[in-house]
């Protein structure tokens, strides 16, 4: 990031007295276990707090069997479900795509061989796979190399023209432009990382020996696509790494102490098509294959053009773990516009979106009650009642693919980062540890969980927290006791868990902590 990360279903009885908030009693909705009904008066009482003073919240829970109602509370509201928002679209991916779908990467030809002269032009085709690493570009270099040649008369030409050419979503923040979590999204990109953060590099400044002495900054991957204006100093003071508007030059000011450790800032690039461009060609270049023209991007590759390198990326059902456990906005993208193009020909929001809208509709999700606008949930035009969440959550227990997609989601207090996740810091030494799954979702004002988690009785239980319009610096601890609680209750037993500080959760509160955003979009990861 470009700056120190500082960056629903109406209730089933209203209120007769404002006053009263506190005191609400929970209603037993039509086919609902009355067995669980202790269940209503402890999560009540946990939304009675005053962190959630003046906001709103929408609860449900269910068995995950029956799919009876636990409890509702403003189930249909419509909400800011932040990165709710990429339950709807890895559901979907798998149910459109397929758990195995891979995106393919590849160089191909028009032109002729002479000896070891290509005459003609090289493509890079790339079909939107958010995985590429400069390792792999380097590969299919070396595949160009290891074929014989030596030469390419025409251009190298990048065709990213699977999806268009709308790079961010709708109503993204103008100030999250150079942040690596809202990356511009193209069909042909690159990822510094085997957290595949697409589309962006990663900035490490070391201070020099002296104060006053220029520090060293470093890029990742080496490239000649970006480039750095080093104004900072070795002494006292922040430092700030910064992509400027429609550029790709960094500047790194202010000053970093002698004697620090190196900091390392992940930056989104202008235009990824180019950047994915510029390290192929680089590749080429270090193998032994000049290319006597420049470099273009934007064009497709003829029909009759025939492949001379290939890299498939790891099976969707593999993907689902960085996308879903980090909560990765650009992967969510990417697999929106590749499911317009699989299913409409169109690699662009509009056609992702109508086939993950029709797609949930006929799981039996109320989609006539949802507006999404992009599929990771980054916008703020996004609304999603927690009862539609609920709603998914049951459906996709049948399907084939479960099994995958379950295991994509975040374990309570799970170390390991591509276990737990975002929600590996959370829930510890409760019920809940090691027991619930869920996924997070955090904007300023905005912050959501929702899963499953196995109550006192060995009964799976399906949840959806959405909480919006709140001006604490975080809610998570509310969220968590309502699903500890969960986790504590059984037949005929249940007690509202008190709230407790979430370990790290000031990686989501606050102006001077970025509140807003999910604690894995942190970096170094606080979650």
């Amino acid at each position: 990031m470009s700056r120190p990360m500082k960056r629903r279903v109406s209730g089933w009885i209203w209120p007769l007295v404002i006053g009263l908030a506190c005191t609400l009693t929970w209603s037993s909705p039509a086919g609902a276990d009355t067995s669980r009904a202790g269940i209503g008066d402890a999560l009540d009482t946990i939304l009675a707090d005053p962190l959630l003073k003046g906001g709103a919240a929408g609860v449900v829970v269910a068995d995950a069997d029956s799919g009876a109602a636990l409890y509702r509370h403003r189930a249909d509201d419509r909400l800011m479900p932040a990165s709710n928002t990429k339950l709807f679209t890895s559901a979907a991916a798998m149910g459109l795509l397929g758990p195995d779908h891979r995106f393919g990467t590849d160089v191909l030809t028009d032109g002729s061989r002479h000896g070891r002269t290509l005459r003609g032009d090289l493509y890079l085709r790339g079909t939107g796979d958010p995985t590429m690493l400069a390792g792999d570009y380097d590969r299919l270099a070396k595949s160009v190399a290891d074929a014989g040649f030596t030469k390419v008369t025409g251009r190298l030409i990048a065709d990213d023209t699977r999806f268009d050419a709308q790079r961010v979503g709708r109503s993204w923040a103008a100030d999250d432009e150079s942040s690596y979590y809202a990356a511009q999204i193209s069909a042909l990109t690159l990822a510094p990382d085997t957290d595949y953060d697409a589309g962006s590099v990663i900035v490490e400044v070391a201070p020099g020996a002296a104060a006053g002495d220029r520090p060293k900054v470093t890029v990742t991957p080496p490239n000649s696509y970006v480039r750095i204006d080093n104004r900072a100093t070795t002494g006292n003071g922040g430092l700030t790494v910064e992509r400027g508007h429609g550029s790709n030059t960094i500047t790194v000011s202010g000053a970093i102490p002698a004697g620090a450790a190196t900091a390392k800032e992940w930056v989104s690039v202008w235009e990824p098509t180019g950047y994915a461009a510029s390290v192929f060609a680089d590749a080429l270049d270090r193998h032994g294959v000049r290319v006597a023209g420049p470099t273009r991007v934007g064009r497709a590759a003829p029909a009759d053009a025939r492949t001379l390198a290939e890299h498939r990326s790891m099976p969707l059902k593999e993907l689902l773990i960085p996308f879903m456990k980090l909560s990765n906005n650009i992967h969510a993208e990417a697999l929106t516009k590749a499911i317009g193009y699989a299913t409409a020909g169109r690699g662009t929001w509009d056609a992702g979106l109508s086939a993950i809208a029709d797609w949930l509709k006929k799981q039996g999700v109320d989609t006539g009650a949802v507006r999404q606008v992009d599929g990771s949930g980054l916008s703020r035009m996004d609304n999603i009642a927690a009862g539609r969440l609920t709603e998914l959550l049951l459906s996709v227990r049948d399907e084939p693919w479960y099994a995958d997609w379950y295991a994509s989601l975040p374990v309570a207090c799970a170390p390991d980062r591509f276990v737990g996740g975002t929600l590996r810091t959370r829930m510890c030494a409760t019920p809940a540890a090691g027991n619930a799954r869920g996924k997070t979702g955090s904007l300023t004002g905005a912050s959501a969980l929702s899963g499953y988690v196995t109550d006192a009785d060995g009964r799976e239980l399906v949840y959806s927290v959405v909480l919006n319009n709140y001006l604490a610096d975080s809610v998570k601890s509310l969220e968590d006791a309502i699903v500890v609680t969960l986790a504590k209750s059984g037949a005929g037993h249940a007690e509202a868990v008190r709230p407790r500080a979430v370990r790290g959760a000031t990686a989501d509160a606050g102006p001077t902590a970025d509140a807003g955003l999910e604690c894995a979009w942190a970096k170094p990861r606080r979650c």
